[in-house]
């Protein structure tokens, strides 16, 4: 992903879960997807889908493990 997708991403995830500290890093070897932080630690993964040529999208994936919610 270039470098104006992952500032985009980036500035929607702040506004929509109301978090200055959520940042989106581009991931090495891997040109279409990134990585999602909180601070310092890593949450998730957005992955760029552009099959279709007219219907670009990302897709956040977020793992949560078990013991985190107690």
């Amino acid at each position: 992903m270039q470098a104006e997708e992952l500032s985009k991403l980036e500035a929607y995830l702040k506004r929509l879960f109301d978090s200055p500290t959520i940042t989106v890093r581009a991931r090495p070897r891997k040109g279409d997807s990134a990585e999602v932080y909180v601070g310092e630690e890593f949450v998730g993964l957005i992955h760029k889908d552009d099959e279709d040529e007219d219907d670009l999208s990302y897709n956040f994936t977020m793992a949560i493990l078990d013991f985190d919610l107690n």
